[in-house]
């Protein structure tokens, strides 16, 4: 049986003509076997060789290995031999999945616009040409073009996984998962939603299933970069640098030059030889569990369970990001319904805004003197409204803004780069991040 497998990849790498039916076969029999990607790799290798002294090799030689380089996640390899393949549809739409992995967004709408024009896989084009004309800003044509599909909603993991992902993009991101898990129960391997309820689950705090949903993600090519980095995260978080820094050099493997991998891999290196104090580790873990309890498994009275959920405020942890004046502040909140939440994280050993205080300080004195007032331009009140997840920051500094009940972008440019490096595993390669986001709009840290 794994002899002829190991025939069935060759065979159809060699196929004539290689064309849509080649591919959908090759692609069925590495879903059945994963292992059949060695088979693959030998494949392409010995294609390579075969033309190696052929300076005329033909166009669909150079498809063959296109298609077969981006299969295993070999994008740039793919890339260059897909650009001598000629105007076929099939050139195309692979292209696009290579550019598309490289989150060069504009370049892959456009060559899955021109797939779906020469005739191949029409449907699947357009649903990724969607995605990436979201990735650059079109939402409402891709919109527009995922309405124009629904007739294809039940019977396409795809279709699926692009409404969960324009779902998780506005917010929405309960309906975004229910979408997500259809495109699963259609594609249990489809690494578009596996990456997506990953990440939902990674910023939700439930580090457990997004490093399960990350793992599937990666054991079949190819393999979005984003879910090796924000692996890597996950387990820099359990203190598992060794592992973290293989992910990181997955990335790299891809991409030499990619930042962000280079950055983390060597701030592993560094955390692999730093003291480990499990005492304090110990304690960290029973502080994180309590923090962690939501806020509806304590006794409060209606009102008081009303005003917090409309502030957003789900856990023991939120409440001690939060301060007196902005309880307070919320509408029917009255100080009857402030002292009951202050017994509450009495109770618990905790207390309002604790939080923002630092880890290692004590209780920092009240300043009453008022900051001056400064007015504010209507175009610059404008940005500092708009939500934070418009800065498309990394897992890792999103995690800090969650930890920080920071809402929007002008609740983050009055942070310190200070009290941000106080947020565990928010690091200077993650500050840098900030500020670099922030600047493109024309805003800084507070004290910068």
């Amino acid at each position: 049986m794994t002899e002829m497998m190991t025939t069935d990849v060759r065979a159809i790498m060699d196929r004539t003509p290689f064309d849509v039916s080649a591919v959908a076969d090759l692609r069925e029999v590495l879903n059945r076997d994963p292992s059949r990607y060695r088979t693959l790799r030998d494949a392409v290798a010995t294609i390579r060789d075969r033309e190696a002294d052929n300076k005329h090799a033909t166009p669909e030689t150079h498809l063959r290995l296109g298609v077969g380089e981006i299969l295993l996640g070999r994008y740039n390899a793919g890339l260059e031999n897909l650009k001598r393949a000629g105007d076929a549809g099939m050139a195309y739409y692979f292209q696009g999945l290579a550019l598309e992995n490289l989150l060069r967004y504009k370049e892959a709408a456009e060559a899955f616009e021109k797939s779906g024009k020469a005739g191949y896989d029409a449907k699947n084009s357009e649903l990724h040409r969607a995605g990436a004309l979201r990735r650059i800003g079109k939402v409402d044509e891709a919109k527009k073009i995922l309405q124009g599909l629904e007739k294809h909603s039940g019977s396409s993991a795809e279709y699926h996984f692009q409404q969960g992902a324009a779902l998780a993009a506005d917010g929405e991101l309960e309906l975004a998962s229910v979408e997500l898990e259809k495109a699963l129960g259609l594609d249990k391997d489809h690494n578009g939603a596996l990456f997506e309820l990953a990440y939902i689950n990674d910023l939700f705090g439930n580090d457990e299933a997004a490093g399960d949903y990350y793992k599937r993600c990666t054991q079949r090519p190819p393999v979005p970069l984003a879910a090796w980095i924000n692996l890597g995260v996950l387990y820099e978080d359990e203190m598992r640098f060794r592992e973290a820094e293989q992910c990181y050099r997955q990335v790299l493997n891809h991409v030499p030059n990619h930042a962000r991998a280079r950055l983390f891999v060597r701030d592993c290196q560094a955390s692999k030889g730093m003291y480990y104090d499990e005492e304090a580790e110990k304690g960290y873990t029973v502080l994180k569990q309590l923090l962690e309890i939501p806020v509806t498994d304590f006794e409060l009275s209606v009102r008081s369970r009303n005003c917090l959920r409309k502030m957003n405020i789900r856990t023991l942890g939120d409440l001690t990001r939060t301060t007196e004046l902005a309880l307070l502040a919320s509408k029917n909140f009255g100080e009857t319904s402030l002292s009951e939440i202050k017994e509450m994280m009495q109770s618990k050993g905790v207390r309002l805004g604790m939080a923002l205080e630092g880890a290692d300080h004590g209780p920092a004195p009240h300043d009453h003197r008022a900051e001056p007032v400064q007015e504010v331009p209507p175009e610059v009140q404008a940005i500092l409204s708009r939500p934070i997840s418009e800065l498309s920051l990394s897992v890792r500094a999103r995690k800090c803004m969650s930890k920080l009940n920071l809402q929007t972008i002008g609740d983050l440019s009055r942070r310190t780069g200070d009290e941000l490096l106080e947020c565990k595993n928010f690091g200077v390669t993650s500050l840098n991040e900030v500020r670099d986001k922030l600047s493109t709009l024309g805003l800084k840290l507070k004290n910068d």
